[in-house]
């Protein structure tokens, strides 16, 4: 039995059990123990660990968890992109399923620095390329709330973790809604940093054409501050570096709460489409619960081009995979086929093929003049509410990799995100807040998009929202 029991374990986020350590209430390798006691007792509900490296971590404790602000609490990353010297990294693919890293990721060094003890590693779809996460690798990761519903994605193990008290924070990447879809699902807080916040080498300083960051979801405001200021700044080789966090850092603008804001409120589809009357409802409350604390919504819609976003994204999504099975088969040696990965990352694969040059430079194009109309929206507005989600959760199958009709598919995905990959594509920070529950007892999340290097903005208001409606003791009866 751990030394400190899970009631006590998850009462306190990461900071708070920083402190413990910190005044010696507890060791770091007990806190481990309480992680590792807890997956162990959950993880064969939830289906959300994608591999574990104790040996790993036994070794960082033994060379001691240093001063940073998280120092000693466990930590878990997520199972695509980021490189864990020693451990296996499979992107939920069965292309990548003997891969073991041989280096760290730049982020993995700025979280061991922090202090974090890196124990495994959670569930992805393959590759990130849906909203749920299910793969042929690991399988179906399931909702803690509702078991049988999705839990998001691509960093659907990531939510499913911290929902259910494994650790209090984990790490994820967002490419088109990926810390915030799960965040939603899993009533968690989660913020897609600005573009160029974060970093993501050393073999690359972006991906997706800069639509992907890395970040955390997290059951505390404060945690997903702190990690920034712990983790964030440029890195060697990079293109751009996001806009300096106010004086002090972000967890410092947690101090001070926000005083009349400006917020778009948008509830339909960029083509004036209804969502889930749920969702809407969720987004009206969170609106009225600002307007309670002194800001200003208007019912605006942004001017937003949905179509040609969506076309854009094609390309860029389509070549992208194609580079990265390339890639793949280069390192091992032989090409990776078609029945290595799952029906719909095969199709990307073949359609990458008829992508032209001119078809990629028109996409970054189209992107570029989302982001200047937007910016030029948010003049007049410091940020827009729309739901996190068009849908509460679905069930298993819906979103899948391997579902049989493409066509379905994407009118599925299309109804459950059509919010969420703007941000990706203009490169602004946005936040799925944890305000609502279903009918029947899923998560709803709401989001906040801000301009572009203003997640100070968000944090500031994240914690207000906490502060009057708090969340981080909300957890699934498992």
């Amino acid at each position: 039995m751990p030394a400190i029991s899970h009631a006590d374990y998850v009462r306190h986020d990461a900071l708070g059990l920083a402190a413990l350590v910190r005044r010696k209430q507890v060791s770091a390798a007990e806190l481990l123990d309480a992680a590792l006691a807890r997956l162990d007792a959950v993880n064969p509900k939830l289906n959300a660990e994608a591999f574990r490296f104790v040996e790993l971590a036994a070794r960082q404790l033994s060379e001691g968890v240093g001063e940073g602000p998280f120092a000693g609490v466990p930590f878990m990353t997520k199972d695509l992109a980021v490189m864990v010297a020693g451990a296996p990294l499979s992107s939920g693919s069965r292309a990548w399923k003997d891969n073991v890293s041989s280096i760290d990721s730049v982020i993995t060094e700025r979280i061991r620095a922090a202090g974090l003890v890196i124990f495994g590693s959670t569930t992805s779809p393959e590759l990130g390329l849906t909203s749920t996460t299910e793969n042929k690798v690991q399988g179906d990761t399931h909702n803690p709330w509702k078991l049988g519903r999705i839990a998001g994605g691509s960093s659907g193990g990531a939510a499913a973790v911290v929902a259910a008290g494994v650790i209090p924070m984990a790490q994820a990447s967002d490419g088109g809604g990926s810390i915030r879809t799960p965040a939603s699902c899993c009533g968690l807080f989660g913020l897609k940093p600005s573009r160029g916040r974060m970093p993501m080498g050393p073999l690359r300083t972006e991906s997706w054409n800069g639509m992907s960051v890395v970040g955390v979801v997290s059951r505390s405001v404060r945690d997903s501050a702190a990690f920034l200021d712990a983790t964030a700044g440029i890195e060697l080789g990079a293109r751009y570096d996001a806009t300096p966090a106010p004086g002090g850092g972000f967890l410092a603008s947690l101090a001070s709460a926000p005083a009349g804001l400006r917020i778009a409120l948008w509830t339909k589809t960029w083509n004036g489409e209804a969502i889930h009357p749920e969702c809407v409802a969720a987004a009206e409350a969170a609106a009225k619960l600002c307007e309670s604390l002194g800001h200003r919504v208007d019912i605006v819609q942004p001017p937003v081009d949905g179509a040609a976003l969506a076309a854009a994204f094609a390309p860029i999504l389509m070549t992208s995979v194609a580079k990265d099975l390339e890639e793949r088969g280069r390192a091992r040696g032989s090409p990776v086929s078609d029945d290595e990965v799952e029906p719909l990352t095969a199709f990307y694969r073949a359609r990458a093929g008829e992508v032209r040059g001119i078809d990629l430079q028109n996409a970054i194009a189209v992107q570029q003049r989302a982001a200047i109309t937007l910016a030029g929206f948010m003049q007049n507005y410091d940020l827009i509410l729309t739901p996190t989600q068009g849908t509460p959760p679905p069930k298993h199958g819906v979103l899948s990799l391997s579902q049989a009709d493409f066509s379905q598919y994407g009118r599925d995905i299309g109804a459950f995100g059509p919010y969420t990959a703007l941000a990706n594509h203009t490169g602004q920070p946005a936040m799925s807040v944890p305000l609502a529950m279903s009918e029947d007892g899923v998560p709803i999340g709401v989001m906040f998009t801000a301009r572009y290097g203003a997640e100070a903005t968000l944090l500031s208001l994240a914690a207000q929202l906490e502060g009057t409606r708090p969340w981080k003791d909300r957890l699934p009866d498992l």
